[in-house]
């Protein structure tokens, strides 16, 4: 039997050993991870309401009202008036007939899609999906075929081949992202949503990296481009803008009942807290608010000194090899900026990159100061 010391051996020399990062404060732009100070530019934390004092107040008072657990399952007794307030909350602001929470992103991924399919069907993927679509997609037994990212030709060659295998009660789902997670670029879901109607596909597509920044009220690109009713399930989670944690499916009411039936994460995982969910649907309402206005508007702000050109709030710097990922990723802590380096399996082989993320609180002398230390890696990656 082999070592498990000897799998690390091999992680470490390909450059692909990951280890934890422990913080001693709160979230917000500016850390303290052991004795250093850190500039954070490595948090999904978009619009800074991780460490909102009103949603800190609300997640307090939440806790002396609900208690600090659910008890069970949502289908024993786990079921409590904060989620289903939550749930309303985020259907109406997906402008859905109805939505179902999951404990994580994750888990609505991954118990959502094989509710959807099964062995008798087809998914029709980006080569670029996150890695919680992938797997959900494996877990559903369909078969499964991979276009290039966004690569609408081959699309429509792999919606044109299902509809040759698929028999009269076959689905098949197209899976793609609004804003993918390492790149920040977007799908071109106007052109995604015509090819999947022509076909009469199903279309999922999840928002994590666009719900609560883009778009009307923050509701994403899907509401941005008026494409909400022809998409069939909208999926995202409140681990990003929304400051908290967990994940929502929303779509139509017969597709949630056969959710509530059939996805494994979400029958068999104890009920989030309630208090959790009350606070989540505080921060809902803030970010479809006036505030959440404001803080869009500053981030915004802090991309285009940044970037002018990106399209999100990831901006990926795309160095190659891991080795040489790492390095720029360690001299910036040691200039006292985090900013991961992302490897493969999260992003293809041979294309290790830094992941700038920016948020609402950051200032604008510490970005510049980002973009001085990237003038400087840069010139030393060219040297």
């Amino acid at each position: 039997m082999r070592d498990p010391q000897q799998d690390l051996d091999d992680l470490t020399a390909a450059g692909l050993r990951r280890e934890l990062r422990t913080l001693s404060g709160p979230q917000r732009p500016q850390i303290q991870l052991g004795d250093e100070a850190l500039l954070n530019f490595s948090s999904n934390d978009y619009l800074g309401l991780a460490n909102e004092e009103a949603l800190k107040i609300t997640f307090q008072k939440a806790v002396a009202k609900h208690g600090v657990g659910a008890g069970s399952s949502r289908l024993i007794s786990g079921t409590m008036t904060a989620h289903m307030i939550l749930e309303e909350t985020i259907a109406t602001l997906k402008n859905a007939p109805a939505a179902l929470t999951f404990s994580s992103g994750y888990a609505a991924a991954t118990g959502s899609i094989p509710a959807i399919v099964g062995k008798d069907d087809y998914i029709i993927l980006d080569k670029l999906c996150h890695a919680s679509l992938i797997d959900g997609s494996r877990l559903s037994g369909a078969t499964m075929r991979v276009f290039p990212h966004n690569d609408l030709q081959k699309l429509s060659d792999h919606l044109h081949w299902a509809d040759r295998k698929k028999t009269p009660d076959s689905r098949v789902l197209v899976i793609t992202e609004s804003v993918f997670s390492m790149d920040g670029d977007l799908a071109p879901l106007r052109e995604i949503c015509g090819l999947t109607q022509r076909h009469g596909a199903l279309l999922l597509v999840d928002e994590a990296h666009a719900f609560g920044i883009i778009g009307p009220r923050g509701r994403g690109l899907a509401a941005q481009l008026g494409m909400e009713q022809q998409i069939d399930f909208q999926m995202g989670t409140f681990s990003k803008a929304v400051g908290l944690t967990g994940g929502y499916l929303c779509a139509g009411r017969a597709w949630i009942d056969l959710l509530l039936n059939r996805a494994r994460s979400f029958i068999y995982s104890t009920a989030p807290a309630p208090a959790l969910a009350e606070t989540i649907t505080a921060s809902l309402n803030l970010i479809a608010g006036e505030r959440g206005d404001d803080l869009r508007s500053k981030l915004r702000e802090n991309i285009n000194i940044l970037d002018p050109q990106a399209n999100s709030a990831i901006i990926p710097v795309v160095i190659g090899a891991n080795e040489a990922a790492l390095a720029a990723s360690q001299k910036l802590r040691e200039n006292g900026f985090l900013v991961p380096a992302i490897r493969y399996p999260t992003v293809p082989r041979g294309t290790a990159r830094l992941r700038i993320t920016l948020s609402a609180p950051h200032r604008e002398e510490d970005i510049t100061a980002l973009q001085d230390q990237l003038v400087l890696l840069k010139r030393n990656i060219d040297s």
